[in-house]
């Protein structure tokens, strides 16, 4: 049988298999990612001036356009995939060494 972890999210504990937990936290932080680029290239279309008027629907169309490029996406995951597995290596490191709190 998996072993399984904790997952707090919104104030609840889930448990569930760590495989499961590290997708879970891949992909809220891959959503963030995408987030935050959306937001600059919304902010970008306003603070740039251009011929055309700047609005929100054209912000997302270009949003939308880079996200869904796979470079882009496979990027993402990539760096959201090594991250979290940095942590979890570096957790185990430390509870090896016994670098528990004080």
């Amino acid at each position: 049988m998996a072993e399984t972890t904790q997952l707090v999210m919104a104030g609840k504990r889930m448990s569930m298999p760590r495989l499961a937990k590290r997708l879970v936290q891949m992909t809220i932080a891959v959503g963030l990612t995408a987030a935050v680029i959306f937001v600059v290239i919304v902010g970008n279309g306003f603070l740039v001036p251009s011929g055309r008027a700047s609005t929100v629907q054209a912000g997302f169309n270009a949003w939308l356009g880079f996200v869904r490029r796979p470079e882009i996406l496979t990027t993402m995951v990539l760096t959201a995939l090594v991250t979290v597995l940095l942590v979890y290596w570096q957790r185990d490191k430390e509870r090896k060494v016994g670098g528990g709190r004080p």
